[in-house]
């Protein structure tokens, strides 16, 4: 029986959603994930399983992630399932795109590979619209929304200058902006010093975190003490450095210090303190059904208001 969880609403007044998100650019994605060499279907059918179990039925996805596999083994995975799940998917903004005819056919896409007639959320992968004008993109998806194929509009690493224009050009057909999905953490937070938080607060966008934990820097395994250097991408990020490591150590010793008192992991109470900051929807990836349970343990409790401030105030460096 899967557990009840909390919902919030996507924007203003749209669609519930629970207040986390599983991210699976990971599924069926080679390149970077190596798919198929330490996990494939069975164990992402296991993390899919384990998510709903735990009362998390929403998915971001893309049509690009795993070249639409992600989307196929979501949409395999729900009719399996026969559960009630709220899916985000993307549209990529490309070269050759440059009619609103080539984002119905990308929704066509979507839903087949998704076997579903519409999805809870799409959005905007990038904001480089190449040959599309803002204006053509925006008005093409909220034609798709009074066709009932797309329940809400969100965006993707929209700067807080491009989100106002997007909302604008939306609300002007009576369709609101309902998120802006951002890489946001505690080790990543030029979201808030670019002004890109405040900007959706005021304009009343839900924010979607990715990389919530700041490509598992924040889970607590990587320390100076017992430092290793990377052999993946990791490698080309200067936060896994020995030197890295040790700057980011006061804010790790606090998540393991909140962790204890709660009996929850380093990661949970990362994930937490996103959480807690209001409208905001971390979207951490899940591989198999350990990672997804973990991702669960993030909700159902809260930080305090000193405990979240302590975190932001170790967390400053990463303002920048």
């Amino acid at each position: 029986m899967a557990t009840e969880v909390q919902t919030i609403t996507l924007g203003r007044n749209g669609p519930s959603v629970t207040p986390l998100c599983i991210g699976t650019w990971a599924w069926g994605d080679k390149l970077f994930w190596n798919y198929g060499k330490n996990y494939g279907e069975a164990q992402l059918w296991e993390a899919f399983q384990a998510s709903l179990d735990a009362g998390v039925n929403f998915f971001d996805t893309a049509e690009v992630y795993g070249m639409g596999l992600s989307e196929e083994l979501l949409g395999k995975f729900m009719q399996q399932s026969g559960q009630k799940v709220e899916i985000a998917t993307k549209y990529g903004p490309l070269p050759w795109r440059f009619t609103k005819e080539s984002v119905s056919d990308a929704v066509t896409a979507s839903l087949k590979r998704l076997q579903v007639d519409r999805v809870t959320l799409y959005q905007v992968h990038w904001p480089f619209a190449f040959f599309m004008s803002q204006d053509t993109l925006m008005n093409a998806l909220a034609d798709e929304v009074q066709r009932g194929r797309i329940t809400a509009v969100g965006v993707s690493n929209y700067s807080a200058e491009q989100m106002r224009e997007a909302h604008q050009i939306l609300a002007s057909r009576g369709v609101p902006l309902a998120t802006n999905q951002v890489r946001y953490s505690l080790l990543s937070r030029q979201v808030e010093s670019k002004g890109i938080v405040a900007t959706a607060k005021q304009l009343g966008v839900t924010i979607l975190a990715y990389s919530p934990l700041a490509q598992g820097l924040l889970t607590g395994k990587y320390t100076s003490e017992n430092y290793k250097e990377p052999t993946d991408a990791r490698k080309f990020d200067s936060r896994f450095s020995r030197s890295g490591l040790a700057k980011i150590a006061p804010a790790i010793s606090l998540l393991r210090e909140f962790g204890e008192k709660y009996d929850r992991t380093p990661a949970q109470v990362a994930l937490n303190w996103l959480i807690a900051q209001g409208d905001v929807i971390p979207i951490p990836g899940a591989k198999t059904a350990a990672q997804a349970r973990q991702n669960a343990g993030a909700l159902g409790w809260r930080l305090s208001d000193d405990e979240i401030a302590q975190l932001e105030n170790a967390s400053r460096p990463w303002l920048a």
